[in-house]
């Protein structure tokens, strides 16, 4: 029992010294805030308190998906989310960046190991004829914060992996949703080039009963029919284009790219207005700029964790022991039992000044994660400013065209019947009916760029696409084909 209190007792010295080292170490220096690494690394830009292009100066809206009622967009999202090649990764580099942290922490506790040996060589050392036990318990005392700087370092980069996985999230959201709407623009384009196409077998047989009756000619008949080739051929580049829209989307999903999916046939409505909020919130709101502002802050970890290697360590290690009785009885003043505690300074002296140059590199690596952060949050602003401006330009540019359609249309229309007639050539016609296809595509096209842009809009704004919100849609504006 005396050996059980004499090892007890040593492990309390040991555990006082540690107490003793820690209450007189060096405290570690607060990691710069939000507002300290936006200016420090924007101080010389001045940001505007409201965006320059008009916008709704409110909270952003949560759950923007929901806001497309799209059932089957909103199903393609959440298989993309679990099935993503690349969101897979981010995820295990989050995992990583967790493991991590544990391996930092576990420097600042003790090393507790058992000992064992056993030994029978009959020679003149006693030593190998010794056999026993040892448990022994090491530590370093983190007396300038080395170890606390690093652990911190390591969490700070957990976070920014973490908010780097979150932004993945968000973006393949937004990927998923603009190739959905590109593969129902295609498939759509295919049904306007079968109209049209329609509409120009129609034209040749009009061309052929001309002929045969008299009014007609030869040349309008081929003229009808190299047109008629024309729109066919045109299906043929829709329907390729449809395919590579529908791989893209396949492989977003984590499918194999068969283009077996099918298109909808239909963009949806185009939603409401959505608030903006101002240009600073977007800096503390967005997933990637806190993952810049957490990568500034271990940064600045790892540059105390450097300095602080360039002064003493101390590191305390202790150890009870019992021997077999077999090595005892060989040495009278043997006992069977042993304890230990020491303790090890280590000063560096020269190191051929790989100390301060660590420092200067952990120096050189904050200065670039600041200039980073600079350079997203720019980045940042603008991707909102272009969307704003894109949503403004493209609004207009979709009334305009719809405009055009419909008129486009009613002239085509009156054309056919006057060729009908006998009041119009073909070639009018076909003049006619190609600019309608042009308007009808072009009305179509920006009708899909603005759904798209909404969605750059969201992800440029930061908001999440989990949440359902209370937002109002317009009408369905669906887009038919030539008459």
């Amino acid at each position: 029992m005396s050996h059980i209190a004499a090892s007890r007792s040593a492990m309390k010295a040991l555990t006082g010294a540690f107490l003793l080292v820690v209450a007189t170490g060096c405290a570690l220096l607060p990691e710069p805030s939000g507002e300290e690494v936006r200016e420090k690394a924007l101080g010389h830009t001045t940001i505007p308190p409201n965006w320059s292009a008009q916008a709704i100066a409110a909270q952003v809206d949560e759950g923007w998906l929901a806001s497309f009622n799209d059932p089957e967009l909103t199903r393609f999202v959440h298989e993309a989310l679990a099935n993503n090649p690349d969101l897979l990764m981010a995820a295990s580099r989050v995992e990583q960046a967790n493991a991590q942290v544990d391996l930092a922490e576990a420097k600042l506790k003790p090393a507790i190991g058992l000992i064992g040996r056993a030994g029978s060589k009959p020679i003149a050392d006693l030593v190998p004829l010794l056999s026993g036990v040892m448990l022994r318990l090491s530590w370093e005392i983190d007396l300038w914060g080395r170890l606390r700087y690093g652990r911190n370092a390591a969490r700070a980069s957990r976070d920014a992996f973490s908010a780097d996985y979150r932004y993945a999230q968000q973006s393949l959201a937004a990927s998923v949703a603009r190739a959905w709407f590109l593969a129902n623009e295609t498939r759509m384009q295919a049904s306007l080039a079968d109209e049209m196409t329609t509409a120009s077998q129609r034209l040749l047989g009009f061309a052929e009963q001309r002929e045969r009756v008299g009014p007609g000619t030869g040349s309008e008949v081929e003229m009808a029919r190299a047109n008629l080739a024309t729109y066919e051929d045109a299906r043929q580049q829709i329907e390729l284009a449809n395919r590579q829209a529908v791989r893209a989307l396949e492989l977003l999903l984590g499918r194999y790219p068969g283009a077996t999916l099918q298109a909808g046939g239909r963009l949806p409505a185009f939603p409401a207005p959505v608030p903006a909020g101002i240009p600073m919130d977007v800096l503390e709101r967005r997933p990637d700029m806190i993952a810049a502002q957490r990568r500034v802050a271990a940064a600045f970890d790892l540059i105390g964790e450097a300095k602080a290697a360039m002064l003493p360590s101390l590191s305390l290690s202790g150890g009870y022991a019992r021997i077999s009785n077999e090595a005892v009885e060989t040495r009278e003043d043997l006992e069977q039992t042993t304890n230990t505690i020491n303790a090890t300074a280590i000063a560096p002296l020269y190191m051929g000044g790989a100390l301060t140059g660590q420092v200067r590199l952990r120096t050189a690596e904050q200065k670039e994660a600041v200039a980073d952060y600079a350079r997203r949050a720019l980045n940042a602003l603008n991707e909102v400013e272009d969307a704003l401006t894109a949503e403004r330009v493209l609004g207009e540019r979709e009334r305009i065209l719809s405009d055009a359609v419909s008129a486009s249309r009613e002239v085509s229309r009156l054309e056919e019947t006057s060729y009908r007639v006998g009041k119009s050539d073909l070639r009018a016609v076909n003049q006619r009916q190609l600019a309608t296809w042009a308007a009808e595509i072009a009305l179509l096209s920006v009708q899909r760029e603005r759904l798209s842009r909404r969605v750059d809009l969201h992800l440029a704004l930061g908001g999440s696409f989990g949440e359902v919100p209370s937002v109002a849609t317009d009408e369905p504006q669906p887009v038919s084909g030539a008459n």
